[in-house]
């Protein structure tokens, strides 16, 4: 396991970490923040404080979890600092699509532009919720242990959350990008 190896004081296991973590992290931080700057800075802010505090990690549960909880962390204290928990609306910043092969459809690329657009306008804790079940398809229990509140709060804000996207596209009800 990296994260023994790297307890037992092999840099390279840590390294590996990064590697393996980068991007997960990276855009667990951007879902909250918008920014890819502030993203970009969160992740490493993540890394180190979890290289520092590795003896804090618990191995009975998910590295992952830990270090993502970490992320989320980071990320809303970055917005509460910067006073900047507030909606975004058309002009928010969106993550650039990796690869769209040539199969993509207009109407598709449509869907999911709107898609994420009216994600990045809901509110912090509802674009974590979505994102944490829908992009990184942790479990509630999963989510409860990372945001430290109970499985029914989670449950409850991804219903607010869905609710909300739901007003915000109702002409997307059903449909399958």
């Amino acid at each position: 396991m990296l994260v023994q190896r790297y307890r037992q004081g092999d840099v390279q296991a840590f390294t590996e970490l990064v590697v393996r973590y980068q991007r997960p992290i990276y855009n667990a931080a951007f879902w909250v923040l918008r920014k890819s700057e502030d993203a970009s800075d969160v992740a490493q802010t993540v890394f180190l404080n979890a290289a520092q505090s590795i003896d804090d990690y618990d191995p009975r549960y998910k590295f992952f979890s830990w270090i993502y909880r970490i992320a989320v962390n980071e990320s809303l204290n970055l917005l509460r600092r910067n006073g900047r928990e507030e909606e975004q609306g058309d002009d928010a910043e969106l993550p650039a699509q990796d690869s769209a092969g040539p199969e993509w459809q207009a109407s598709a690329a449509e869907r999911e532009r709107r898609l994420r657009g009216a994600l990045m306008s809901l509110p912090a804790h509802h674009r974590v919720v979505i994102t944490m079940r829908h992009f990184q398809e942790f479990s509630y229990q999963e989510m409860a242990q990372i945001l430290q509140v109970e499985d029914k709060t989670v449950k409850s804000r991804l219903f607010e959350a869905r609710q909300r996207l739901r007003a915000l596209l109702p002409d997307l009800e059903g449909t399958r990008a």
